[in-house]
């Protein structure tokens, strides 16, 4: 099955080439002119990698990146016609994995696409499973199962059991767990990170309002027990 790739940009000139060029390259190509249209087709086709214009009318490539994070953990490459360093670190933050400045060569994006890829699919090569008690995280498949059913979670409740289960039996401060599943470069509020414990607890706990597995240790942060 060909990779598929979902390139959303306002410029049509542009997105016909790149769909002509990248299909050529043997990629599965699906584009969008804006960024409502690129996200409807982002839940329709659910692609292994994005390629995202940063100013486009409307909703701006911003604002795409971030409701695209809230989603999934799907490769994103950034295109800007701006090239400071300010906007580059603004990419990363929202955790791009890739940013290039306009003009550029079709061979380099399709280069780049391809370098994005094979670090992702290393990355996930070199995870593994977690365990804490009945609970099983597949770190490869982003999947966590709890007495082998599957959870469904959606990925920023994944990223915090995780960051938990790496240290299960462990407190883990909330300063922490806000840089494990948010970033070093955002900040949450910490009414965030007890919303999504919350959310967590509903899916591992026989009553989420006496949890036994997911422990709130007052003052400090959370500690997820091997049980």
């Amino acid at each position: 099955m060909a990779t598929r790739l979902l390139v959303i940009d306002d410029d049509t000139t542009l997105l016909e080439f790149l769909q002509d060029y990248l299909t050529k390259e043997g990629f599965e190509v699906q584009v969008a002119d804006r960024g409502p249209k690129g996200l409807r087709l982002f839940y329709q086709t659910r692609p292994d990698l994005v390629v995202l214009d940063v100013m486009m009318p409307g909703m701006d490539g911003w604002e795409v990146c971030a409701r695209l994070r809230e989603l999934a953990d799907v490769p994103i490459i950034l295109l800007t016609a701006k090239a400071s360093e300010a906007d580059k670190l603004r990419g990363f933050r929202l955790g791009v994995d890739d940013y290039v400045t306009k003009p550029f060569s079709l061979a380099e994006l399709a280069a780049r696409v391809r370098a994005v890829l094979a670090r992702s699919a290393a990355r996930e090569e070199s995870e593994g499973l977690l365990h804490a008690g009945e609970l099983t995280i597949d770190q490869r498949r982003r999947e966590a199962q709890l007495a082998g059913r599957v959870l469904d979670l959606t990925p920023t409740e994944y990223r915090l059991l995780a960051a938990l289960a790496e240290r299960a039996g462990e407190t883990v401060s909330q300063e922490e767990l806000n840089r494990l599943v948010w970033g070093p470069n955002r900040s949450e509020a910490g009414s965030a990170l007890r919303r999504y414990v919350w959310l967590v607890r509903r899916k591992i706990e026989q009553d989420p309002s006496r949890p036994r597995r997911l422990l709130t240790v007052r003052g400090f942060g959370y500690r997820l027990e091997a049980i």
